[in-house]
């Protein structure tokens, strides 16, 4: 995977030499598995796959669980779907498209788990979680800073959310390595009404500002 990342016409990362990917992006990759909402999920959507980080090393790593990689953009997805074949993966698949349009329709509360790893703020990423999970998944975002503004956003909004933070796990990816952030979420309802907004909405007009 990683000499395909170095090697590929797309730009996928500011990081290619795989050694350093190596710890970068597999070792941060897997360390979302301190998680147990994560080592113990089977139906799991990655959002904003982008090169397949997180959702490519942890279906390596978990081969009983089923994993969706989502991504607008077709060229990540080619990449994507290129490295799951070279890897012989039969529990992932990329597909190009956007949250919203997937939580509308197959993806509508499919999901025990929604992973995203420096997609998005917080709330964003509750808001876009919230359809794709059934009651009592979890939404584990990968973060390097502290949001705590973030969850007063989620916690004022939990109406039109459906969400609730769990916890915050800390751990170090690599030695030497800078702190990791996980931010643990839980639905907590139903999906409520009027979610999924239409695309972007949720970064255009997010829940923060209103």
């Amino acid at each position: 995977m990683l000499e395909m990342l170095a090697s590929s016409h797309v730009s996928l990362s500011s990081v290619t030499d795989p050694a350093e990917a190596r710890r970068v992006h597999v070792a941060d990759s897997l360390s979302g598995l301190a998680c147990e909402e994560v080592s113990q999920a089977r139906r799991v959507i990655d959002l904003g796959a982008g090169g397949g980080f997180p959702g490519v090393p942890l279906a390596v790593a978990m081969p009983g669980s089923d994993f969706t990689l989502i991504d607008s953009v077709g060229r990540k997805v080619e990449f994507v779907n290129e490295v799951i074949s070279a890897l012989g993966l039969d529990n992932a698949r990329a597909i190009k498209g956007r949250s919203e349009e997937w939580a509308g329709g197959e993806g509508r509360e499919a999901y025990d788990l929604v992973t995203a790893r420096a997609v998005a703020p917080l709330s964003v990423l509750a808001e876009l979680s919230s359809p794709l999970l059934e009651e009592g998944g979890h939404l584990v975002a990968w973060k390097g800073e502290p949001e705590p503004e973030e969850l007063k956003v989620i916690a004022a909004h939990a109406d039109r959310l459906a969400m609730e933070s769990v916890r915050e796990v800390s751990v170090k990816p690599f030695e030497g390595s800078r702190e990791r952030r996980f931010y643990v979420l839980r639905k907590v309802g139903p999906t409520p009404e009027g979610l999924p907004r239409r695309p972007g909405m949720a970064r255009k007009r997010p829940l923060a500002g209103r």
